[in-house]
């Protein structure tokens, strides 16, 4: 199966040249879930922005299907193959969450905001009404709502308590398994990077896979 992304000799030094990320090689597929851990500062949300195309590589190439994105454009990019998640959530907070999704939805808002959990009255309430858990849900449904094969998410579970987390991070995984989105996900959760399908560490500025999860398809043999 072709990568949707992949990213050659990626080098991204801040302006007082202090190298963050060290010549990045990494492919990623439709259909999967992948997290990204590392320590704090170590450029863990610099790499999705190069990757959701916010901001320029120093030096290496990011392919999305098979096409630099420097050469198709960034803002070509961002409009129509990636979708962002945030930890803040990023909503519009005068608008309800059926105007939220509504902004960039393909597909009609609240079919999807009750699949993920909000009621009808809660779609048509003030985001800022809503608890944290309900605002990230309509977050997810707004990245879902696009037709944007890739979500980014950063740290999407970060303001969560656990049991929200959880859900959160079944939803994600859902998305690619069921919907065939490319879902990366950067997080200093343990306990949803063991939900991924391929765990990537990033630890002085490269990117290594982490003894990862058995990718054969065998029944019941989910770890």
């Amino acid at each position: 199966m072709m990568s949707i992304l992949e990213v050659k000799g990626l080098q991204y030094s801040y302006e007082n040249k202090k190298r963050v990320l060290r010549g990045i090689n990494a492919q990623m597929e439709q259909g999967k879930m992948y997290a990204i851990l590392g320590p704090s500062g170590c450029g863990k949300t610099t790499l999705l922005s190069l990757l959701g195309g916010l901001d320029s590589p120093s030096s290496g190439q990011i392919l999305y299907q098979g096409e630099d994105i420097a050469k198709t454009g960034l803002a070509n990019h961002r409009r129509s193959h990636v979708a962002f998640i945030f930890q803040s959530y990023n909503l519009i907070d005068y608008l309800t969450p059926v105007e939220n999704v509504a902004l960039t939805a393909k597909h009609p808002p609240l079919p999807i905001l009750e699949q993920l959990g909000l009621t009808a009255e809660e779609a048509k309430r003030n985001v800022l009404k809503l608890s944290g858990g309900q605002q990230q849900r309509v977050a997810i449904a707004r990245a879902l709502a696009s037709d944007a094969q890739v979500i980014l998410a950063d740290e999407p579970t970060g303001n969560l308590d656990e049991d929200t987390a959880a859900e959160i991070t079944a939803i994600l995984k859902e998305s690619a398994h069921n919907s065939g989105k490319c879902v990366v996900i950067v997080t200093h959760s343990n306990e949803l990077a063991k939900e991924a399908d391929i765990i990537f560490n990033l630890k002085k500025g490269e990117l290594m896979i982490s003894d990862a999860p058995d990718t054969t398809p065998r029944k019941g043999r989910h770890h």
